[in-house]
């Protein structure tokens, strides 16, 4: 082989899966054995069991045998998956990288030749290296609201779904921030401290599919809960982040005069004030039924996603308000972990867990 075509020497990693046990597991640990079969397979591979009670052993896990020797499986506390992953890395072993997927994404065939060239091939200075999220759609229809929200996964600028560190960024940045329960901005908010501290972030070559997990009506109104993550980022790195992070702001704005027309109207009627009141109520209507045409518009408009639109679509500020509010209290005295700079020579190791080995 040629200097020109010759493969970049491959970096140690281990690769960390934060799980509650779900059926796509399977599906991600086979795919990761089979991209990695050519000899770029990874140190160590940490599954992290975070179903809050469980035990550390998976029911019902069948790990590939190329990654049985290689697998653990910690326990996590069900703080989230940003504690599973803080977890898991400091179950990894000292390896200069940690690749962290989820649990429902599916390596693509080349991840493995890719994810080597990706870290062979960073900077210095590079902290991280992201991979390209590929959205398998429905053909022969227009997508649901919730298959479009996990389309913008696509393009999501610094999405954890696949997502390398270099291990001594991640530990000087303290890994991820753990008052983010959800897998949401906690991403965007290791990003931004690892660039406040002079590291870059780069994207990679290898392509990972996030198929859409199946989901009941009600999903759109249960991710408003983000809305209260939203809050803390401001706290943390202030109004300009949304720029910094290329992050969409979504319709809160919208969804706060809604819910205020709503209250204003129930406040007037109690007090007789009638024309008031349907003055405001006229507004609710009017802001409820523009935002359920604005997600109707681009979808399947069958019978079954309309409705859901519709009863969503009231449903929807009120509940993003709250948790909007509930933000403001519960992270009114948050404070900024600091900028991940470069470690110290006396810098302590990080802190390990207890592991369990997998076994066949």
């Amino acid at each position: 082989m040629s200097a020109r075509t010759r493969q970049p020497e491959a970096a140690p990693y281990a690769v960390v899966v934060p799980t509650l046990g779900r059926p796509s597991l399977r599906a991600c640990l086979a795919a990761l054995a089979a991209a990695t079969a050519d000899g770029t397979g990874p140190a160590a591979v940490v599954l992290v069991h975070d179903r809050r009670g469980a035990p550390a052993r998976i029911p019902g896990l069948d790990v590939p045998p190329a990654l049985r020797p290689v697998t653990t499986v910690v326990a996590g506390a069900g703080r989230g998956p940003a504690a599973a992953r803080n977890t898991g890395a400091a179950a990894a072993g000292p390896v200069p990288w940690i690749v962290f997927l989820d649990d429902d994404v599916v390596p693509g065939p080349s991840w493995g030749r890719d994810l080597a060239h990706d870290l062979a091939t960073a900077s210095r200075d590079t902290a991280a290296v992201t991979a390209r999220i590929d959205v398998p759609l429905p053909p022969g229809r227009r997508p649901t609201d919730w298959e479009r929200n996990t389309a913008g996964l696509s393009t999501a600028r610094w999405i954890t779904a696949d997502m390398a560190f270099r291990r001594e960024a991640f530990d000087a940045a303290g890994g991820f921030d753990e008052r983010f329960p959800r897998a949401f901005r906690e991403d965007a908010d290791l990003a931004l401290r690892l660039l406040d501290g002079g590291w870059t972030l780069a994207p990679g070559t290898r392509r990972t599919t996030h198929p859409v997990r199946p989901a009941d009506r009600w999903v759109s109104v249960r991710v408003q809960a983000g809305n209260a993550d939203d809050v803390l980022m401001n706290r943390l790195h202030g109004p300009g982040w949304w720029d910094r992070a290329g992050a969409p702001r979504g319709r809160l704005r919208g969804h706060l005069a809604v819910s205020a027309a709503a209250g204003a109207a129930a406040g007037c009627a109690l007090s007789g004030r009638t024309g008031a009141a349907a003055v405001c109520a006229a507004g609710w209507l009017a802001g409820t039924a523009e935002f359920a045409a604005a997600r109707i518009a681009p979808g399947p408009r069958n019978r079954t996603e309309t409705l859901t639109m519709l009863l969503t679509s009231v449903l929807i500020p009120p509940v993003a308000t709250w948790h909007w509010l509930r933000g403001h209290v519960v992270h009114r005295r948050a404070r900024p972990l600091g900028p991940a700079l470069p470690p110290r020579a006396d810098a302590a190791d990080p802190r390990r867990t207890p592991r369990e080995r997998v076994r066949t």
